[in-house]
């Protein structure tokens, strides 16, 4: 049981993993960061200086100017201020994971056109080869010039 314990911790696709999540832990910091330093303070100033943090519905008694001074006190609040904080981390999130996945399809795209143009396919086994190549190399058939 050990030995397939170790043989799973150290493969390339769980390493691989581990490490797309350390990026993407590090990657959700700097949205936070975009959207809590950058974004939030013109909205805020846009909507009368408003500071969405600071947006909470008291749900017990007592008078608070903060969300810190409310937690403070161990008032149980609504904080809708941070929940619109968190959508606009998601919303940047995912408009940045959309502008990537299109760029990486398009360049996609753009490979295999270059192969298809630099390729044919062999009559034999139906395989992309060389275009100048005369014999296959995966069946190894003679190919027609």
């Amino acid at each position: 049981m050990w030995k397939d314990f170790k043989e799973f911790a150290v493969k390339g696709t769980l390493i691989d993993t581990a490490v797309g999540i350390m990026i993407g832990v590090a990657f959700g910091k700097i949205i936070s960061s975009l959207v809590n330093d950058i974004i939030m303070p013109p909205l805020s100033l846009l909507f009368g200086k408003i500071d969405f943090t600071n947006l909470f519905f008291r749900l017990s008694g007592g008078t608070y100017q903060t969300l810190a001074e409310a937690k403070e006190a161990g008032a149980v609040t609504l904080n809708y201020g941070v929940f619109i904080n968190q959508v606009l981390d998601f919303l940047i999130i995912a408009l940045v994971l959309f502008i990537l996945i299109k760029q990486i399809a398009r360049l996609k795209k753009k490979n295999e056109t270059v192969i298809q143009e630099n390729t044919k396919e062999c009559p034999y086994c139906f395989t992309q080869i060389p275009i100048k190549a005369t014999r296959c190399p995966f069946c190894t058939s003679e190919l027609k010039k």
